[in-house]
């Protein structure tokens, strides 16, 4: 009896520390067994690791790709034309020991003010040296890689591999919005202005050579008009000549009826003529024989 009771202390004791002398690693993880602060092993792998109980220390990080948002940043590029640049990052623990020895026991919180610092200076560096209109067209692509590249290279002591770099927002400053609204606006404004003088010259234009035109067309239509008028008076002038000779009696009395025709033209006219006006020759009755 009494060695039972001094066996089960000694095996819990026991089972105790074979279990923290256990540790388990998801494949999400990887882990560095620390003694004293020092590394002694790593687990990259998942499965069961093993570490002495109250000597040593599991620490484990994250082994997925994890994102960083950086706070809004004002960069001037070359042509001094403000914007405020909101990017993220995608990164990656690559090398654990490295990892562990750059940041201490701050982790991924010491990481991620690092990497914010990385690329900020990065973001700045690179947008600095290119025109405001390089980063807002489609050559930003190129220039996202560059800020990679150089933010990879940066983050290498630090057992990083940053994968990925994006430019979110690439906006002017809420201050210098107005500002460059009205400049666009009065910039659209003296284009219109001046497409509207053109248009005002060159229907100006139009309108001369119709103008121009219409007299041109009216004058050689009035000119034939008064040749062909000419014609038919010396026309009518062949004829009247022609009748003239044949009957000269006939050409009188046909004259006179003409003539009574445009004098006692309406139901009221008048006329005051002596009797013996030779303008009634023939509506005089003939004398009787």
């Amino acid at each position: 009896m009494r060695k039972t009771t001094l066996i089960l202390p000694i095996v819990f004791i026991v089972g105790i520390v074979a279990l923290s002398s256990v540790f388990v690693v998801t494949e999400k993880e990887k882990a560095l067994v620390l003694q004293f602060g020092k590394v002694v092993a790593v687990k990259e792998n998942p499965g069961l690791g093993f570490k002495i109980p109250l000597i040593q220390d599991v620490v484990k990080y994250d082994d997925r790709i994890l994102s960083l948002d950086t706070p809004d940043l004002q960069i001037t590029p070359l042509d001094d034309r403000r914007l405020v640049v909101d990017a993220f990052a995608r990164y990656r623990i690559v090398d654990v020991t490295k990892f562990r020895q750059a940041v201490g026991s701050g982790g991924i919180r010491t990481a991620q003010s690092r990497l914010d610092s990385i690329l900020r200076s990065q973001t700045r560096e690179v947008l600095g040296s290119v025109n405001s209109n390089d980063i807002l067209s489609v050559d930003r692509a190129a220039l996202m890689v560059k800020i990679r590249n150089g933010a990879r290279e940066k983050a290498h002591g630090l057992g990083v591999e940053i994968i990925d770099v994006r430019l979110k927002r690439t906006d002017l400053p809420s201050e210098n919005l107005k500002a460059t609204f009205g400049r666009m606006r009065a910039e659209r404004q003296r284009e219109a202005t001046d497409e509207r003088a053109r248009g005002g010259e060159a229907a100006q234009r139009v309108r001369a050579q119709a103008d121009r035109t219409v007299v041109e067309l009216v004058s050689d239509a009035k000119r034939q008009a008064e040749i062909i008028r000419g014609q038919a008076d010396a026309k009518r002038n062949a004829i009247f000549a022609e009748a003239y000779g044949a009957d000269q009696e006939f050409f009188k009395f046909y004259r006179s009826l003409s003539a009574y025709r445009k004098a006692l033209k309406g139901s009221n006219s008048t006329m005051v003529l002596s009797p013996d006006s030779e303008f009634f020759n023939y509506l005089k009755s003939a004398k009787p024989e």
